[in-house]
């Protein structure tokens, strides 16, 4: 029976981007049948309500075996529902939402080359959404952190660890001023550790491993770079200006039943309807949404093929230092997948 994926086109370059990924899946004849739904901010703001996901494709998501989400824009007011990205997160407890952070041939690289995996943990931290308004002139946000949750996205980054032959992993923590909520982060992480001998745990606090990475990059190579939502949120974002360009990182959510693939980059409004950004972390976050659905062989293809495109550098977008339109790069790299 075939699989089923649901696709989200979501705001702003989004529907530009799934159109670009749907491309290249067809070129390598995937089986997979996708489900085209709405959700995000544009579709809020024409219906209105309590979440930026309609119903329907609430039941559409539901009916698949895993969903790719374009990029959604989240409204700031203070009223507006919770993102789409958390929303899903929660609904089917996508614990692990993963990052690889690698350059590619023929591209900027800014501090040298980079190959290591950002894994944050997805479903709670700050990111579980309560704010109380004590007065007029204060606030206060709950950073909600549970033992089995530390503990199952340790496991998850010491798995993929040994999965890729990896040796260490390197956990992200302010427990000398977070005591209770990074110091349960670390305890658990370190429990985990113990079951993995031949990988070694590395911790260090947020605001220095900040820094580290621009120092001395290369130290965090073929390494798991492990934290909570909020810090891996932001680190991961500046590990992903050592490749380059945001355009070129894939992130996927992954749960126990379930996974959630997009890429890691905004929904960029100013340049939606331009044929402008780069498709690159769409693409590769579709093959993986294959990879996850069984077809291994054609997400190969298609990494192989962006990988084939990006080093040639003739069909490539402005933030590679090339010329070329969303939709000719995409084009590029379906027909060298299709060959």
């Amino acid at each position: 029976m075939a699989k089923k994926a649901a696709i989200i086109k979501g705001d702003g370059v989004g529907p530009e981007l799934v159109e670009a990924m749907i491309k290249v899946l067809k070129a390598v004849d995937t089986r997979v049948e996708l489900v085209l739904c709405d959700a995000g901010e544009n579709w809020w703001k024409k219906h209105g309500g309590d979440t930026l996901i309609p119903e329907e494709t609430w039941n559409i998501l539901r009916e698949c075996d895993a969903c790719f989400k374009g990029p959604t824009t989240t409204p700031s007011t203070v009223s507006a529902p919770r993102s789409a990205a958390v929303s899903i997160r929660q609904a089917f407890d996508l614990y692990a939402n993963v990052r690889p952070i690698k350059t590619y041939p023929n591209t900027a690289k800014p501090l040298g080359d980079i190959d290591f995996v950002c894994v944050r943990e997805g479903t709670e931290g700050l990111y579980f959404g309560s704010e109380i308004k004590i007065t007029d002139g204060v606030s206060i946000a709950i950073r909600k952190i549970t033992r089995s949750s530390c503990k199952r996205i340790a496991q998850y980054a010491f798995e993929e660890a040994s999965r890729r032959n990896w040796n260490a992993v390197v956990a992200i923590h302010k427990s000398n001023i977070l005591r209770q909520t990074c110091g349960i982060f670390l305890e658990e992480t370190k429990k985990v550790a113990q079951s993995y001998p031949d990988i070694e745990l590395w911790d260090y606090h947020v605001d220095n491993i900040a820094q580290q990475i621009i120092k001395n990059p290369q130290l965090f190579n073929e390494k798991m770079l492990l934290s909570t939502n909020l810090f891996m949120d932001i680190i991961s974002e500046e590990c992903s200006a050592l490749v380059g360009s945001i355009g070129l990182i894939q992130s996927a959510n992954i749960g126990d039943n379930y996974a959630m693939f997009e890429p890691a980059h905004g929904s960029a409004p100013k340049y939606a309807g331009m044929d402008k950004v780069n498709p690159t972390a769409a693409i590769l976050a579709g093959a993986w949404m294959l990879e996850y659905l069984g077809e291994v062989g054609h997400a190969e293809r298609i990494r192989s093929a962006t990988e084939r495109v990006i080093s040639e550098g003739k069909k490539v977008t402005y933030d590679l230092g090339g010329s070329a339109r969303l939709s000719e790069m995409a084009e590029a790299i379906a027909k060298c997948a299709g060959e």
